[in-house]
């Protein structure tokens, strides 16, 4: 009996010996239907694009091969990495899992940056070269369906957090072009008496956009357009330099990139003048919030998807600014590539990261 008892409890504890062994081997492998928060970093001067892990600020995964990259888009799904390729005049696709492109899709004419549909049906190619406009890639099939018009090259497009607008703001031709998704055809077209940089919106209660906010050329701040009456209702300069600081002057503009926060009571705005990142209140639009940054350049933000850290490319000394939103504060600066400008957040598959 007592033999019987012994060889009972052995029995028990090689089988949980042997269960802890097959969690832990399992905790060491990811989920393939994990996603994890990324940072995807393009590099102006370069043939690389980093990924960022926003829990460590480390770089953890570098695209190689795309000369001169410009703009970046992420898949809703995590499958791919979309980015405009400016030597090869193309939108490059990426495996999210591997890091590889795996197509090269020919566009109109040199491109700038790019927008993701919200439900990753279509991609948004900013033409740069005249005369310019948005192509529209199909994802399903990776090819270049059309061309929207515009007035002007198009140096940034944008899609509305409903998806239902396209939203392209030309250098050139000074417009802001906003182009129905589901016609294809423009809805309306404003005329500004700048050149249209970055922009980015704020939502109504309904998801529906409320204002645009416009960066421009040679303006060290922004404009904000109401979406339903077409207007410019207010332009915004950011705060003077502080004290003991000096003007940066390497970069196309003094204040490029800009965010909202998902909770929509937040707006970030890089200013390269400055060498700052502000925070305005939503939607009364007071400074609540400047974070000097260590390296120089902003010229490009993205934000978590909690909206509590911002991540500000400096084109000037090659790094990136992690900023706290809450405390305005820089947290970190991760090398990067060379002459990094455009950046966008999304979720890729944990594999990724290994």
């Amino acid at each position: 009996m007592i033999t019987k008892r012994l060889f009972l409890l052995c029995a028990m504890v090689l089988a949980v010996v042997a269960l802890c062994g097959l969690t832990l081997s399992a905790a060491g492998k990811p989920n393939p239907n994990t996603k994890v928060t990324r940072i995807i970093q393009t590099n102006s001067a370069g043939d690389s694009v980093d990924v960022i892990d926003p829990a460590t600020n480390k770089v953890v995964g570098v695209i190689e091969g795309i000369e001169v990259n410009h703009g970046a888009g992420v898949a809703p799904d995590g499958s791919r990495i979309y980015i405009s390729d400016e030597a090869q005049s193309t939108l490059d696709v990426v495996d999210a899992k591997t890091l590889k492109v795996t197509k090269r899709i020919p566009l109109t004419g040199h491109p700038n940056n790019v927008a993701v549909a919200p439900d990753g049906k279509r991609v948004y190619v900013a033409i740069a070269e005249a005369p310019g406009g948005v192509d529209v890639i199909d994802t399903s099939s990776l090819t270049d369906m059309k061309t929207l018009q515009t007035k002007g090259p198009i140096h940034n497009p944008y899609v509305t957090p409903d998806g239902k607008y396209v939203v392209a703001g030309s250098i050139r031709g000074k417009s802001v072009n906003v182009i129905d998704t589901q016609t294809d055809e423009t809805a309306w077209t404003l005329l500004m008496d700048l050149g249209v940089r970055p922009m980015t919106f704020s939502r109504n209660l309904d998801g529906s956009t409320k204002w645009i906010f416009v960066q421009l050329s040679d303006f060290n701040g922004f404009a904000v357009v109401d979406f339903a009456t077409h207007k410019e209702i207010n332009r915004i300069h950011n705060p003077d330099l502080l004290p003991g600081k000096s003007i940066v002057t390497a970069g196309a503009d003094p204040s490029h990139g800009m965010a909202v926060t998902p909770d929509q009571k937040t707006l970030v705005v890089c200013s390269r003048e400055n060498n700052e990142l502000f925070s305005y209140s939503l939607p009364d639009l007071k400074v609540i919030g400047r974070a000097y940054l260590g390296g120089k350049g902003a010229a490009w933000v993205t934000l978590t998807p909690d909206g509590k850290t911002a991540y500000v490319a400096n084109a000037v000394t090659n790094d990136v600014s992690a900023v706290d939103v809450k405390s305005m504060k820089e947290i970190a600066r991760i090398p990067v590539g060379y002459v990094p400008k455009r950046n966008t957040t999304g979720m890729l598959p944990a594999q990724t990261a290994d």
